[in-house]
């Protein structure tokens, strides 16, 4: 695959010419509207001679073509600058309006900033240009902004209204799947899929912010079909460009887990919820139909009765409720092309890639080995789990299905024989260390509680791990014992030892052109659960 070109042939293509040319027109209808307004309202007051009027109109005229240049060119300027002709047009609703009426606000400051300094003896040169009133310059302001935001709701009311009929690009319906691109794709589970992705004859783009380096997915970086994009998929230019091209979406990237989320409520929110969003339109408004969510079983909270995906939601932690969140945006985007799967993965282990050892069976595992302990926290409750593989098993699975019978659907993602109580993992984990001394603490700090059915993936996908908890753990022992792995407690393999450490700085000072404060207030209304 290519490397996409730059915003600049993006911006002065045939088409973002057009669109200058008309911002240009409607700025310079927007100065002669507010001059004829000046005009009328000076003769409307009745006070002054016919040569007088005739005086006005022809230095209003003059005025008009000494000012109306340079400020149509600051305004195309501002205009490309926020991204009016690339990455902007795929904003939705208030969003694109205001990011126009900031646009177009600070463009008429930096003319008038400009008219100001060129009366006095900074910029005397310009005094015979910039010579605007003030009164005019106020009108045009407001008729440039009404103009420009009007003219892109008719061309929002003309795609979903006038032009709804048009088919989109066969990718977008049941086209074949040929490229596909994974969001974190070099994670825990995005590691443990590329290489399924790769075998399966996919091309594949990968966006992530290799937080972790690239040591996860080493051994596939000089594939011929793999391309890797290190970005930060809050930066919409970014996700705009990696969208060029592709079939399919996998949005693995978010910050993961109950603690490391809790470390910072607002980055939670921007990175897993509002980021999501962007995402998503920018992947419905390229005509990509195809779009994999990897979202928890988390969402299901506390629960003593068994639980499916109809199942109410109960969550308790900020983590869970940003998934939740994140779903119902996605479902709500849904229609007769734009069409997201939602799977909700359960507790995962095993080795990828990325090794985390911040996930119970994993961790505990470590601890036998290296520590001689395996120390359970309550351990009466119930968690699904899943292998990393067999995860990254079932988005290759739903990427091959027909769209038709997955589209718009959520699926948990496990099986019905891998339920267990934590203080069972600790026993199963036993057995292969009988060494190690199981310590029971009372209490736990976690209180998720949850046994989830499995049948809908089952009967729909015809999916069914192929690992087991044992063969996990075993998996894990070989890899302490065979000296591939030493020390569990390295800041590496934890979420969120790493961000507390590194990654949060990292990720907050991260160059994000998405993160709206207007945008992460209304989705926190999404957080509330019916």
């Amino acid at each position: 695959m290519k490397p996409n070109a730059s915003w600049w042939r993006v911006i002065f293509s045939f088409q973002g010419l057009v669109r200058m040319a008309a911002d240009a027109i409607l700025v310079n209808l927007a100065l002669i509207l507010s001059l004829i307004g000046r005009l009328l309202w000076i003769v409307s007051r009745g006070d002054a001679t016919a040569f007088e009027y005739r005086s006005t109109f022809l230095y209003y005229q003059r005025v008009y073509l000494q000012n109306s240049w340079i400020l149509t060119l600051i305004c195309l300027v501002v205009f490309t600058a926020s991204g009016f002709y690339s990455y902007g047009r795929f904003y939705r609703g208030r969003y694109k309006t205001l990011i126009v009426l900031q646009a177009v606000s600070l463009a008429y400051l930096i003319f008038g900033a400009l008219t100001y300094l060129g009366q006095g003896e900074v910029l005397d040169f310009l005094s015979p240009y910039l010579n605007f009133p003030r009164g005019a310059l106020l009108l045009a302001w407001a008729l440039s902004a009404l103009l420009l935001v009007a003219a892109r709701a008719w061309a929002t009311v003309w795609k979903r209204v006038i032009h709804a009929e048009t088919p989109l690009p066969s990718r977008a319906r049941n086209g074949k799947i040929e490229n596909v691109l994974v969001i974190g794709g070099a994670g825990y589970i995005g590691s443990a899929l590329l290489p399924k992705l790769l075998q399966a004859g996919y091309n594949v783009r990968v966006l992530d912010l290799l937080l972790y380096g690239t040591e996860p997915i080493e051994p596939w970086l000089n594939h011929p079909r793999l391309e890797v994009v290190q970005a930060d998929f809050r930066q919409v230019e970014k996700v705009v460009q990696v969208m060029r091209d592709m079939d399919a979406v996998i949005h693995l990237g978010g910050l993961v887990g109950d603690p490391a989320c809790a470390l910072d409520e607002q980055l939670t929110l921007d990175i897993n919820l509002t980021a999501t969003r962007m995402i998503a339109e920018v992947a419905k408004g390229s005509g990509i139909g195809h779009f994999i969510f990897a979202s928890t079983c988390s969402v299901y909270g506390v629960s003593d009765e068994p639980l499916d995906e109809r199942s109410e939601l109960r969550p308790v932690s900020l983590y869970a409720r940003s998934k939740i969140a994140s779903e119902k945006v996605l479902l709500s985007m849904a229609d007769d092309y734009f069409s997201p799967v939602i799977l909700r993965f359960g507790t995962i282990y095993g080795l990828s890639g990325r090794p985390r050892f911040d996930l119970v069976v994993n961790l505990l595992t470590a601890k036998a080995v290296v520590d001689g302990q395996i120390t359970i926290f309550g351990g009466d409750q119930w968690r699904p789990f899943l292998h990393v593989d067999d995860a990254a098993e079932a988005i290759a699975l739903v990427l091959k299905a027909p769209l038709p019978l997955v589209r718009n659907q959520i699926f948990n993602v496990g099986s019905n024989e891998q339920n267990y109580q934590i203080k069972q993992i600790g026993e199963i984990i036993h057995r292969f260390v009988p060494e190690a001394q199981i310590i029971y603490e009372e209490g736990s700090a976690d209180k998720r509680n949850y046994w989830v059915n499995f049948n809908k993936i089952h009967r729909t996908l015809h999916f069914s791990p192929r690992w087991t908890v044992e063969q996990g753990v075993q998996q894990i022992i070989e890899a302490f014992r065979t000296g591939r792995l030493r020390d569990y407690r390295d800041v590496r393999y934890s979420n969120f030892e790493f961000l507390k450490q590194q990654g949060l700085y990292l990720l907050s000072h991260s160059e994000s052109s998405w993160s709206l404060d207007l945008l992460t207030r209304e989705f926190m209304a999404a957080l509330e659960v019916d």
